[in-house]
């Protein structure tokens, strides 16, 4: 499957992007949904589309530019492959058709390629026609867990990419004409002036919703430094939070497809201002920030019990 990553291409952001967007986000990625905007094509048929669409038809030819989009399994319990007229765009276990839009005069097919599992999404496969060329295809993807949200205009698709805490990524556009291209940088900003006394666990579907509070964000940021985002990362797939008895509240996680190899914990005590983090990694121990021997001892129980070491 070919991967377009934009791992690693902040720099290059920076630099061919001069004007930085600062965005706030209000949901973690797992919770995230992509915008609604889109222009559907007028000229192809769309009854497939997969708003509106069962498993099975979803999974029908689908008529595209005098030809046709595929989507067949070889091999039953192998791979999905997508083709158009028989030549393979794309080929992963999970591949739905979404939609057909128009992008100025060209149409374009929207394609969801994925692995499967836990928290990541699909990539999302860019299908287009040039006039008087050739089928082409592109692959969208974020670290290697699914397209960041995207959003139809008349001229392009953009995706912007999801933003864990510390993060800095760039935001990409597409066109027929002009390609992928960065069309600015995004950076994580907690929601500005929220304190301690702000926080409330109940309404946290994942403990990283804990860093949109600017307190929280602030500590963490002393305490992590630069493993912030990988602190943030070995939590994704988590749940809701649990409270220890001197009241501090506590959540366990897992880096998606490695649980039980690169596990997270994190515990907030609002009351005391503090913060505890713990992340266990290739050695089977956990780092922890601060120190766990100055843990309280109701916190350390949690990790204990959370991550099932001794410590």
């Amino acid at each position: 499957m070919r991967h377009q990553l934009l791992a690693g291409a902040c720099g290059v952001a920076l630099l061919l992007a001069p004007t930085a967007f600062a965005q706030t986000q209000t949901q973690t990625p797992a919770a995230e949904q992509a915008p609604a905007a889109e222009k559907p094509a007028t000229d192809q048929d769309t009854g497939t589309n997969a708003a509106d669409a069962s498993e099975d038809d979803k999974q029908a030819p689908i008529p595209f530019e005098g030809g046709q989009l595929t989507i067949t399994q070889p091999e039953q319990d192998g791979e999905k492959v997508l083709s158009y007229d028989g030549k393979q765009l794309a080929s992963n276990y999970d591949v739905f058709f979404d939609k057909i839009v128009k992008i100025g005069d060209v149409n374009v097919a929207l394609v969801d390629v994925g692995d499967g599992g836990n928290q990541c999404g699909p990539a999302k496969v860019i299908v287009w026609k040039p006039e008087g060329g050739a089928i082409q295809s592109i692959t969208v993807e974020q670290d290697e867990c699914g397209a960041p949200p995207s959003a139809v205009s008349d001229n392009a698709i953009y995706f912007v990419p999801y933003l864990l805490p510390g993060d800095e990524k760039p935001a990409l556009q597409w066109s027929p004409a002009s390609g992928l291209t960065i069309s600015g940088n995004l950076a994580y900003m907690p929601e500005p002036g929220t304190d301690w006394k702000d926080i409330d666990p109940s309404k946290y579907d994942n403990i990283i919703d804990a860093f949109h509070n600017e307190a929280v964000y602030k500590e963490a940021q002393k305490l992590l430094g630069k493993d912030m985002p990988d602190m943030a990362t070995s939590l994704l797939v988590g749940g809701g939070t649990e409270k220890t008895a001197s009241g501090a509240f506590y959540a366990s996680g897992c880096v998606p497809h490695d649980c039980g190899g690169n596990d997270g914990f994190m515990a907030v005590d609002p009351a005391k201002h503090q913060l505890y983090f713990a992340r266990r990694g290739d050695n089977g121990q956990p780092n922890a920030w601060p120190p766990v021997a100055t843990w309280p001892a109701d916190v350390k129980k949690a990790l204990d019990k959370a991550l099932g070491s001794a410590n």
